[in-house]
């Protein structure tokens, strides 16, 4: 009792010595999670579920960190403690600075290896760092790594000394959007869609021992139709060494159902009898054992199989084991207010996962960043589809550029150089993600671009996706550009719903969609924040989410097979979440909207048109471009002096929309006056197509103001002073709409929403 006493002191004498070298810094937001971070406790987490040992050390924790210049030597003195894994950029690495292009970051921390390791190899692994990453243990270099997302590792038993403490190095150079390496939505200032950088640490550091030969790593690769699972080690043989073949097992639970012995250097196929297939709704995990001589990994697989086949009605479909299943799910960015790049721990990861669930989804698209294995993980074991995009490029193919005179400047030698160099970094971590998380049942997609960003040679990485890993379907590109290769067409529509035409070879997804903007006080990045279409309130957030799921659900029966909605949280300035950024808020009615994501809603209404849009024939409007008096809305407003034009009003090419009389400045008033029939309307509501914002009168009375903007026509309810406003015989329709970016566009119409049966 006496020795447990005195080890607890000095435990606590070291965690208070911690406390005092290592605070959080202010960021502007936290997640409830980030109380319970500490040195002792950050990321305590085996690393790599899918390959385990028992014996391991961690090396997250404090380490000593300094910000130099690029051509420094390492430095002499520390600028002070980073809690790692956490980026220097985040709150959580106690830190909270930016590192350019122009400097690099330093860190180092001494570790002893245990006495119990002794004759064994030691590996040194880091799950990721961005970007270049040089690393030196005892004065003698190991190694460079380039790569921001994917692990990488460093035999060091012979820089070993050989007792005491063991002194690593690291440099890191991380340039982020002034470099030429995959980088995804980072960027060196943020703003709107882009998001704070990340540079360095920012997953895992550990130790592990194996013997002199060892599993370097697995390929695992299950066959429904075949009832059985190939599994291929990768094995550590030392020269004219006599290795035994590696022996696999694997378990259902605590029962044996498969064993089966080498050869070495080859595939072993193990029959899997009346297989349990893994799916959403039951995500079925089998167990493997895989000993080598003295070295024994255990993992895991799913028996499971996505391809495209036809259904019923002979509409290609994304099928899993046979049967074709809709996908629904958010885009998944991956950042946290407090961590940025890294969660603040492995429970408020899974916390995500967890939410999608129950918000009535079964996939998510994860967007423009791989994660840590231990998220996917948490997607195998709770049963979510994943879409994995590739992280974008910044730079992409050199282009002629016009100035405002309408001068042609063509690229230069040094474009062609740069762009040359991004692409070679693109393939090489493009081939390593898959390579890294290609064993996982809950992937089922590869993304090799997200619209147009630094897209090319689309076709041939198709073409080698597929020759990397056949089993799984591949999406030439998410929006924007489609080169009719690959598995999928993809489009976004904002707010959508939309979808690309039914192909004979390719299914048709809706790869990004909706972007209903709510921001809560108390739970935002910034006072100033941004959605696609603005929402007044949870409720009024919740009506239109289900409204727009509904409409989802209406192309499915014409053949869309999936909707990918923006997104799962808030992100900095971004508050079209269906969480908060802190995650302390779901920003609509749980239920309703996990209704709506299952596809159960009432039947639609019937739509009466009372006052039509300009879709079918042009209708005479009075408009001005010049602000008004401040009555302009008022019926009794004089508005002889406005011009007349035919609706719609905008710029053509704007989507969804028939432009008759053209709109090219910021603001656009409207008046109409409309003759309504005698009678109780059951529901009026607006048909109205506008880009951007919006605000229309009934009668001097406001109606209906909405921001951000439609790619098409769409029913949206009247405010209750509005329809009240509604009156038989003459009515007089105010519209201002604002113009703030891309196209632009305002036409609207008067229906009524009738219950069926009415």
């Amino acid at each position: 009792m006496r020795t447990t006493l005195l080890v607890s002191a000095a435990l606590g004498l070291a965690v208070s010595g911690f406390a005092a070298e290592w605070q959080m810094a202010k960021g502007p937001l936290v997640t409830r999670w980030a109380k319970d971070v500490s040195p002792d406790k950050a990321w305590p987490e085996y690393p790599r579920p899918q390959m385990v040992r028992k014996e391991w050390q961690n090396l997250n924790g404090l380490w000593d960190y300094a910000i130099a210049a690029k051509a420094d030597a390492q430095p002499k003195d520390w600028e002070g403690k980073i809690l790692v894994p956490f980026p220097i950029e985040s709150a959580l690495s106690g830190v909270m600075k930016k590192v350019d292009e122009k400097q690099t970051l330093w860190y180092r921390r001494t570790f002893d290896v245990p006495a119990a390791w002794k004759g064994k190899r030691i590996l040194l692994h880091f799950e990721a760092v961005d970007w270049e990453t040089t690393v030196t243990l005892n004065g003698k270099e190991l190694g460079t790594h380039q790569g921001g997302y994917d692990p990488f590792s460093f035999d060091i038993t012979d820089a070993l000394k050989a007792d005491g403490a063991q002194e690593v190095v690291l440099a890191v150079f991380d340039p982020t959007d002034a470099g030429f390496q995959p980088i995804g939505k980072q960027r060196r200032n943020p703003s709107g869609i882009m998001y704070t950088a990340t540079t360095g640490i920012w997953q895992t550091v550990w130790l592990e021992p194996v013997p002199s030969q060892y599993i370097e790593s697995l390929r695992i690769d299950p066959d429904v139709d075949g009832s059985s699972v190939q599994v291929t080690p990768k094995l550590f043989l030392l020269p004219g060494g006599r290795p035994v073949p590696p022996e696999l097992v694997v378990r259902d639970g605590d029962n044996e159902i498969a064993r089966a012995k080498g050869p070495l250097l080859s595939a072993v196929t193990l029959k899997i009898p009346q297989p349990k297939l893994w799916t959403p709704d039951s995500p079925f995990l089998y167990s493997l054992t895989v000993s080598f001589g003295d070295d024994v990994v255990e993992s895991y697989f799913g028996m499971r199989k996505i391809a495209l086949g036809k259904d019923e009605a002979g509409i290609m479909r994304m099928m899993l084991n046979g049967k074709p299943v809709f996908h629904i799910g958010p885009l998944d960015q991956g950042f946290w207010p407090d961590g940025l790049h890294t969660a603040p721990c492995d429970e408020a990861m899974r916390y995500d996962i967890e939410m999608t669930k129950k918000l009535g989804m079964n996939c998510a698209r994860k967007h423009t960043k791989y994660e840590p294995s231990r998220w996917y993980y948490w997607c195998d074991k709770l049963g979510l589809l994943v879409w994995q995009d590739m992280p974008s490029m910044f730079v992409g193919p050199p282009q002629d550029r016009k100035d405002k005179a309408g001068k042609v400047t063509k690229p230069g030698p040094e474009a062609f150089k740069r762009f040359e160099e991004a692409k070679k970094n693109f393939e090489t971590e493009l081939v390593r993600m898959i390579e890294c998380r290609r064993n996982h049942p809950s992937i089922v997609m590869w993304v090799p671009f997200n619209e147009g960003w630094g897209q090319h040679d689309t076709e041939r990485y198709c073409d080698l996706i597929k020759k990397l890993d056949p089993t799984r379907l591949v999406s030439n590109a998410s929006g924007w550009t489609d080169m009719k290769c690959g598995d999928i067409h993809d489009v976004h529509a904002y707010p959508g719903p939309g979808m690309p035409p039914v192909e004979e070879k390719r299914a048709a997804v809706l790869g990004e969609f909706g972007g209903l903007g709510l921001g809560i006080d108390g739970h935002t990045w910034t006072q100033k924040h941004w959605g696609y279409r603005g929402a007044a309130s949870k409720e009024d957030l919740t009506k239109q989410y289900v409204k727009l799921l509904q409409r989802l659900y209406q192309l499915r029966d014409k053949g869309l097979c999936a909707g990918i909605y923006t997104q799962t949280s808030d992100v900095e300035t971004e508050c079209n979440g269906l969480m908060t950024y802190d995650r302390e808020l779901v920003k609509l009615d749980l239920e309703a909207a996990a209704k709506a994501n299952r596809g159960e809603f009432p039947p639609p209404p019937d739509i009466k048109v009372i006052v039509p849009t300009t879709e079918k024939e042009g209708i005479a409007w009075r408009y001005t471009t010049d602000k008004p008096g401040d009555d302009w809305f008022k019926p009794e407003h004089d508005d002889k002096a406005w011009k007349e034009g035919p609706a719609g009003f905008g710029t053509k090419g704007t989507p969804g929309t028939t432009v008759r009389t053209e709109w090219r400045t910021g603001d656009i008033w409207l008046r109409r006056t409309v003759e309504l029939p005698e009678g109780k309307l059951a529901n009026p509501a607006f048909s109205i197509h506008h880009d951007e914002d919006a605000e229309v009168y009934i009668n001097g009375v406001l109606a209906l103001k909405i921001g951000g903007f439609t790619t098409q026509y769409e029913e949206l309810e009247m405010t209750k002073e509005g329809a009240a406003a509604l009156k038989p015989g003459k009515n007089v329709i105010a519209v201002h709409c604002k113009q703030t970016m891309g196209g632009q566009y305002i036409d609207l119409g008067i229906v009524d929403l009738v219950p069926k049966g009415k």
